[in-house]
């Protein structure tokens, strides 16, 4: 039994290894994640043992044990938790390393990226409380940009490293003039939601535009724009647009009823504008009308909730929000190797599509069957 197991990890270890990233072995070594050569011997053995315990949701000492099974090497949970610390930048190297290269979706001409941030916490009601922010491309669902912080790290866009041509999606949490300039100043163009206490817009003409007063003359399945601009933190103007749709009728008892809920939580009074705002699901835009129309823009907004969906993956396959009780070295270690593991799984998924039972590709691109090229004879 155990040399079929130990055979199995064998195997695995050999697909897992092809998607690692070029010089991770020297880099184990350059970024100090291996001033200890007891035990752990090399780069290889160290990885497989953080994987085990990254990925595989074992507790440091049920790794112990199973290493020790398996026969790779006799370490104990202290020892073990003493390398994860020294692997910290290694780890996050890694995870580094894991981000995909620049992509547009189909038929696009843009890169379409998608920027948010999650809490996590070490367990225990005195545990470190972390920011993760992330970029996600929406042309393949991988993760481009991330960056770890702690809790006060706010969420901007003035993180984020933007290429010409970018377009950059956010919640309300990024509409701030200071984001959206950082963000058109690098070429890229903004499609973000609209906090009405942190988004002030301008008409051409440099007056304040009010914003519920605009969307109350829209109607259900009739969206709406108009031109409004930013002011950025130079005085300067950028143009864009008010894009609005109004909410159905559950839709608005929804958000209405959430946002009753907070207030009460956070124990604040709330504003009449705030729930007469709920009824509308309103956007400001960078991009020029010719290339995205007022429905173009609202569809593009709704994929933005796929962002979600990778940190619900990370969270749930990887344990993302619970952080162990540790010193916070070790922890952003701990992080930092769950990012990377995650962003492996996502390597290995989108390979998946070329994987053969032979072994190898035939070819860089589809060839016609036999069928079609007969009748392409």
């Amino acid at each position: 039994m155990k040399t079929r197991r130990s055979r199995k990890v064998l195997d695995d270890w050999k697909v897992l290894r092809q998607f690692l990233p070029a010089g991770w072995k020297e880099q184990a070594r350059r970024l100090g994640a291996l001033r200890r050569v007891r035990q752990i011997r090399g780069p290889t053995m160290l990885l497989r043992a953080l994987l085990v315990h990254l990925a595989g949701g074992c507790s440091l000492a049920e790794t112990a044990v199973r290493l020790r099974q398996a026969g790779w090497c006799r370490i104990s949970s202290v020892s073990l938790f003493q390398r994860l610390q020294a692997a910290e930048e290694w780890l996050r190297w890694l995870a580094q390393q894991m981000w995909a290269g620049p992509r547009v979706i189909a038929g696009q001409k843009r890169r379409v990226r998608a920027v948010d941030g999650t809490l996590v916490r070490e367990a225990g009601r005195t545990g470190s409380i972390w920011r993760v922010h992330f970029s996600l491309n929406l042309s393949n669902l991988q993760c481009d940009y991330f960056e770890l912080t702690d809790q006060r790290g706010g969420e901007t866009f003035r993180r984020l490293p933007v290429e010409p041509g970018d377009l950059v999606l956010g919640d309300r949490a990024y509409g701030t003039p200071p984001g959206v300039a950082h963000v058109t100043s690098c070429g890229g163009q903004v499609l973000v939601r609209i906090n009405l206490k942190r988004l002030p817009l301008y008409s051409p003409q440099g007056r304040r535009i009010s914003i519920l007063a605009r969307l109350r003359g829209v109607r259900r399945g009739e969206p709406h724009e108009w031109p409004a601009h930013v002011r950025g933190p130079d005085g300067l103007m950028i143009a864009g647009r008010l894009v609005a749709i109004r909410r159905g009728r559950q839709a608005t008892q929804h958000a209405q009823r959430r946002l009753r809920r907070k207030a009460q939580k956070q124990q604040q009074t709330l504003s009449a504008q705030a729930l007469e705002a709920a009824r509308y699901v309103f956007v400001w835009t960078s991009l020029p009308p010719e290339e995205y129309g007022t429905q173009a823009v609202l569809e593009l907004y709704r994929v933005r909730w796929l962002i979600e969906i990778a940190f619900k993956r990370m969270k749930s396959l990887f344990g993302l929000g619970q952080l162990p009780k540790r010193v916070d070295a070790s922890a952003r270690a701990w992080l930092h190797g769950k990012l990377f593991a995650a962003l492996l799984v996502e390597r290995l998924i989108l390979a998946a599509e070329s994987v053969s039972p032979w072994g190898y590709a035939l070819h860089d691109t589809p060839q016609p069957l036999a069928r079609d090229a007969v009748h392409a004879s």
